[in-house]
């Protein structure tokens, strides 16, 4: 798939939180991309943008990963 073919569903703050995100939407099948800056990752920098980490799903899967991190917040805020 090219670039274009994949859309951003959720900014992570860091490596941890990206691969656990990535774990969930992979569990339920859908494929997942992480797009992240080599400079963030190297220096474990998490402010001004350095260090996030984009978590890209084909946009055909936009909604389902959508909803299921909605559902995940929600469990999470309860």
């Amino acid at each position: 798939m090219r670039k274009r073919d994949w859309i951003k569903v959720y900014n992570a703050q860091g490596a941890a939180e990206a691969y656990i995100i990535k774990g969930l939407l992979e569990s339920n099948g859908i494929p997942v991309f992480l797009d992240y800056e080599a400079v963030g990752s190297l220096l474990g920098l998490t402010t001004d943008g350095l260090g996030q980490i984009g978590v890209l799903v084909p946009i055909q899967w936009e909604k389902v990963a959508r909803r299921l991190l909605n559902q995940e917040e929600g469990k999470r805020e309860s």
